[in-house]
């Protein structure tokens, strides 16, 4: 019941806030808001995402090489700009900022992709038993879109039956878990080949509890 309530919570305040809209998508809470990032805070992020990028990696694995093709990095946490965007995604989804991993950014060249998958932790694969450690399981997922690429790089959901369009400074907020508190299937999704241009992210993870990485990486086997 407690993911439950912090759920509602984080709803009642999405859909208070001028300017957010709730998307309609089938069994899942999918939520958008145009204009969150302005374009100078974009090209700071884009800066960033290019001075550490590199090829993006998977949990567990994946047998399909072309299963994500982008370039990902961490961005560092002391960054003043990346402050500053911690601080306003704070204030829009209400939780608490310990809660949340590292903001992400990921680049995408031409063809680049990350075909369908969850950002939700599969609980029977191996990687259950570090993550539960390090704050549990990923609740809701921030998404900002930091430029308009020439074509191609939406967001498809394809359960939900929602395709969304890469915009400079838009941002899509989605709920990972069902209203149990459970993973949610139907939040499926997949970054769609970018065909003209270059899609440049940042992504945003909150826990269900205080995020530790370091309790990961002290339970994670030997490399």
């Amino acid at each position: 019941m407690e993911l439950a309530a912090a759920a509602a919570a984080v709803r009642e305040r999405l859909l208070a806030r001028p300017g957010a809209v709730r998307i309609p998508a089938a069994g899942m809470e999918l939520f958008g808001v145009a204009d969150f990032l302005g374009e100078a805070e974009c090209e700071g992020l884009i800066a960033l995402i290019d001075a550490g990028r590199k090829p993006s990696r998977v949990m567990d694995g994946h047998p399909d090489p072309e299963f994500r093709t982008s370039e990902s990095c961490d961005l560092p946490p002391a960054d003043r700009l990346v402050q500053a965007i911690e601080a306003k995604l704070a204030g829009l989804v209400g939780l608490d900022p310990a809660f949340g991993e590292t903001i992400q950014g990921q680049r995408y060249a031409v063809g680049q992709q990350f075909k369908p998958h969850h950002d939700f932790f599969s609980t029977g694969k191996p990687h259950w038993q570090v993550q539960k450690l390090a704050g549990g399981q990923r609740t809701w997922t921030a998404m900002i879109f930091l430029n308009t690429p020439e074509e191609g790089g939406h967001t498809l959901f394809p359960r939900a039956q929602v395709k969304v369009a890469p915009l400079r400074g838009n941002l899509l907020v989605w709920n990972n878990l069902d209203d149990e508190g459970e993973p949610n299937l139907q939040t499926l999704h997949q970054g769609m080949p970018v065909v003209g241009g270059v899609k440049y992210i940042v992504t945003k993870w909150y826990r269900e509890r205080r995020w530790t990485p370091h309790a990961a990486r002290a339970a994670a086997p030997p490399a």
